[in-house]
């Protein structure tokens, strides 16, 4: 995914230019300080106060320069006009968040009027249309059968959590303003990997394998999780 943004941010904007980034969500960091190291301006959005002490641990151990250039305000998603005023981002991120949402139209169009003109919204979603595909690599034949008409899911932390469609959220993407640009697919190959699983020793050759698979039709299409671009008009 990492690689799918950057290709994105490097076709959108000019070489060396610092952006401004939000990550709603950010858990405990990870893009918002990669996103940092390369030299962007990055605001770390997040509420759960564990996420929030493991990314401050990290931001602690950075260098100087890099803590001067991230964030972290505790607030919630649905709450970026509270905090932030509209057009403030060249790049906004929310990974991994519209899963616990049970409505997510009205988080999606605060997160667009966040950008500014020509910014982008980068969204990670669990891939509504792909259901059954968990459930089928592991043998579940029952629980693969059920997950043909439901957006509904238990995910790995155990939770009772919802999918997203390609097709309605293109809908809504151009909706609010910031339509669909591109989309990906994510964990096509290695979804069924235990959580905490080592990394192997061709792991270079397994992302080559991934992402060549997220950006080509068929695999994308059933991959665990979609990665959708959109641009603010």
């Amino acid at each position: 995914m990492a690689r799918q943004l950057d290709e994105q941010i490097a076709g959108r904007f000019p070489v060396g230019q610092r952006l401004r980034v939000l990550d709603v969500g950010m858990g405990q960091g990870t893009q918002a300080l990669r996103l940092a190291r390369a030299g962007h301006k990055v605001t770390g959005l997040e509420r759960d106060q564990k996420m929030i002490s493991a990314a401050r641990e990290a931001l602690a151990a950075e260098p100087e320069g890099i803590r001067e250039r991230m964030r972290i305000v505790e607030g919630d998603g649905q709450d970026t006009g509270v905090h932030f005023l509209p057009g403030s981002f060249d790049v906004v991120l929310c990974h991994g968040v519209l899963m616990y949402v049970e409505d997510p139209d009205s988080l999606l169009a605060g997160l667009a009027r966040m950008l500014a003109p020509g910014g982008l919204l980068s969204l990670l979603v669990r891939n509504g249309d792909a259901l059954a595909m968990r459930p089928g690599l592991y043998g579940d034949w029952a629980g693969a059968l059920a997950s043909f008409d439901t957006t509904a899911y238990r995910n790995r932390l155990g939770l009772d959590v919802r999918a997203d469609r390609l097709a309605e959220l293109t809908a809504t993407l151009a909706g609010i303003g910031a339509p669909l640009h591109a989309w990906y697919g994510v964990r096509i190959f290695t979804d069924a990997a235990a959580d905490g699983a080592e990394l192997p020793a061709d792991v270079e050759t397994l992302l080559a394998a991934e992402e060549r698979a997220g950006r080509t039709d068929p695999y994308r299409s059933v991959a665990a999780l979609l990665h959708l671009c959109g641009v603010r008009g």
